[in-house]
């Protein structure tokens, strides 16, 4: 299915949900209130349901009264869209909503996404979602203004690490160009975004230093995040965003992981490499997703047996 055709299922619907991923990031965030604005600009009408409350760092994003996080149940969609989404599972409680539309519509960029929906569109070139919305909005032919030019670039910098990933590419910088020109303020958005921190998450990566540990001849990361060191720094989960970096940026390390205990006997995982090893494929194997060079999954177990699971698994990678 081209993009082309998911248009033109879009044109044909009034009553429109867009839903993130759960813990959405900014490329999530980014696409779905990018995409939302140019909807509306269609006069139809729109609602961004998120699973949890958008991050503090993204709150300087445009029309956030689009944003529904409780109440969406009972309501009858003609459509849904779901955006930087691998699979149902990635959707989490918002499933009933999915479930209960006829017509529903799958955009992503990461090679792990199973095809859940009614009409699927994947793109593992794109950087980004947010390089996909883009092209869409092009397709309906809606003006792209400082508004939608703010959520896409905060999506595709996101997702590119401030384009410094190897998924960036010279379109990813044409986009970002084209984005620049129609107003985005590139100085508040990366201050906010890249360079902005809360003493609470100062707090939280001391503790998760404490627990780091280099394996393999040095080639691989471990750090650990219970729930008791949230608790100590005062963090939320949000201030989790990003840990993972400290132990992939280390001179030496192929693949950093970071297991954050989520309640008794689970455990989120997030995963990154640095060139050779596919992470994507490990997080595929205990039921996650994402690329070769950033990735998560969720396990059940107690922290040593999940991490020594992922040991095992990245081991024969590395």
């Amino acid at each position: 299915m081209t993009l082309s055709d998911i248009v033109a299922h879009v044109k044909n619907y009034d009553n429109i949900a867009i839903l993130p991923h759960v813990q959405a990031d900014g490329d999530a965030w980014g696409s779905c209130l990018a995409l939302g604005i140019a909807l509306k600009k269609l006069n139809k009408r729109v609602t961004v349901i998120g699973e949890e409350k958008i991050p503090y760092i993204y709150e300087f994003l445009p029309q956030l009264e689009m944003i529904a996080y409780n109440g969406h149940e009972d309501k009858v969609f003609d459509l849904v869209i779901s955006l930087d989404t691998g699979d149902m599972g990635r959707v989490g409680n918002r499933s009933n909503v999915f479930e209960t539309t006829q017509n529903t519509v799958n955009i992503d960029h990461h090679s792990t996404n199973t095809g859940f929906a009614k009409y699927n569109y994947l793109d593992v070139d794109a950087a980004a979602t947010g390089e996909i919305v883009y092209e869409i909005i092009n397709i309906l032919n809606v003006e792209v203004d400082a508004d939608i030019a703010t959520c896409l670039y905060v999506a595709i910098a996101t997702d590119t690490g401030c384009f410094k990933f190897s998924n960036t590419t010279f379109k990813t910088h044409a986009i970002a160009s084209d984005l620049v020109k129609r107003g985005v303020n590139v100085a508040a958005v990366s201050q906010r975004v890249f360079d902005s921190t809360t003493k609470e998450k100062v707090r939280l990566i001391g503790r998760a230093i404490n627990t780091l540990e280099l394996l393999e001849d040095g080639r691989l990361a471990f750090i650990s995040i219970t729930n008791d060191m949230l608790i100590a720094a005062g963090a939320k989960e949000e201030d989790c965003d990003g840990i993972v970096n400290i132990g992939r940026n280390i001179e030496g390390v192929e693949s950093s992981v970071v297991i954050r205990e989520k309640s008794a006997g689970e455990y989120k995982v997030n995963l990154r490499s640095k060139s050779y090893v596919d992470v994507g494929r490990v997080a595929f194997k205990f039921g996650g997703g994402g690329h070769k060079m950033a990735a998560g999954c969720t396990i059940k177990g107690d922290l040593e047996s999940v991490r020594k699971s992922l040991h095992d698994e990245l081991k024969r990678l590395l």
